[in-house]
């Protein structure tokens, strides 16, 4: 009797280490045959935990996310085998984008994600202490948030204003004054507004930039630069102005005064037209080059961030006809219709 009790004691203890050793590690070790390039040693096959953390929630960030997973299948590795993802979101809110990165960390996952600037910056927050690799999407100025360096990479959706105004010109021939509603301590928006601001003389326009502090204040800039009497507006990506380009277009329509989107989901929200990136397109990127850090082909080092370089042109010739405003042929040849 007492052999077989010393027996089931130390049965229990192997039990115990073994359950121990298995709820270690942010990665898992499966042995079902999966993807070759998550394979670890012995054949089997590293599922990886991937922490994704959304600001906030709208078209172009939703476009992100969903263009990030794609390009993860692209590069063979497959959701629910290859890897699991940890989805948050922000809400707009930089305490609970704190949050999300830290609670990654204490996961020990095996990448995070950032889509849009105070995500990214968040999370590489997080990370550093456990150098936990972040890649980073929707960032327009990833040297001016200070995230170029480090174990980090990702894609930057610099804004096309060039394209911008040249639409704008060829739309409204005689249009003086562009307005634009900007967050003040959203760095990709100042830099943004600089840009514009630059390039704006060239085609014969000026810049009306009005800065909020909050999402609150979005309305209250439009009315005051409808009172200005701009010819039209041009929105950013900018996160708050974004979150709420319903409310904006309702005050712009009754106003008889147009707004450019600066990517597709804006122009088919009724902006009338836009020189814009496509956001899943730069999601599928951005999962590719995710996909080399996790399996080892590169570390984040050694990838530079990315930009697109070609942009698209989008129309919505419902909101333009509500305007009166003429599409030229060769603007309607080559933009893409994003009429309801």
């Amino acid at each position: 009797m007492m052999n077989l009790m010393k027996k089931l004691a130390a049965l229990g203890l192997s039990l115990t280490l073994v359950l121990s050793l298995a709820a270690c590690g942010g990665g898992t070790d499966d042995t079902s045959s999966g993807n070759d390039a998550a394979s670890g040693e012995s054949g089997e096959t590293v599922k990886y935990l991937i922490g994704i953390s959304q600001y906030g929630q709208h078209g172009s960030l939703d476009n992100c996310r969903e263009g990030f997973l794609q390009g993860l299948a692209q590069a063979g590795l497959v959701e629910g085998t290859d890897f699991e993802v940890d989805y948050q979101n922000a809400n707009f809110d930089d305490n609970q984008a704190t949050q999300i990165g830290q609670m990654f960390s204490a996961e020990d996952v095996d990448l995070m994600v950032g889509i849009a600037t105070n995500a990214a910056v968040a999370c590489f927050n997080a990370a550093e202490d456990k150098d936990i690799p972040v890649i980073f999407t929707a960032i327009t100025d990833p040297v001016g948030a200070h995230l170029d360096a480090g174990n980090i990479t990702g894609t930057s959706d610099a804004l096309p204003v060039a394209g911008q105004l040249e639409l704008i010109r060829a739309l409204q021939p005689d249009a003086d004054t562009i307005g634009i509603v900007y967050t003040t301590s959203e760095a990709n928006s100042v830099y943004s507004v600089g840009v514009y601001e630059d390039l704006a003389a060239d085609y014969g326009f000026t810049i009306d930039a009005v800065g909020v502090t909050s999402q609150a204040e979005v309305t209250q800039a439009v009315d005051t630069l409808l009172s200005h009497g701009v010819d039209c507006l041009s929105n950013l990506t900018d996160n708050n102005v974004v979150g709420v380009l319903g409310a904006i277009l309702e005050k712009t329509d009754e106003a008889g005064i147009p707004v450019y989107g600066s990517e597709v989901e804006q122009v088919k929200l009724g902006c009338v037209g836009g020189a814009g990136l496509d956001y899943v397109q730069l999601g599928i990127q951005t999962g590719l080059m995710a996909a080399k850090v996790l399996t080892g082909e590169a570390a984040c080092q050694d990838l530079p961030y990315e930009t697109i370089e070609n942009y698209g042109l989008y129309i919505n010739s419902d909101t333009a006809a509500k305007l009166g405003i003429t599409i030229p042929d060769d603007i309607a040849q080559q933009a893409e219709e994003c009429a309801a």
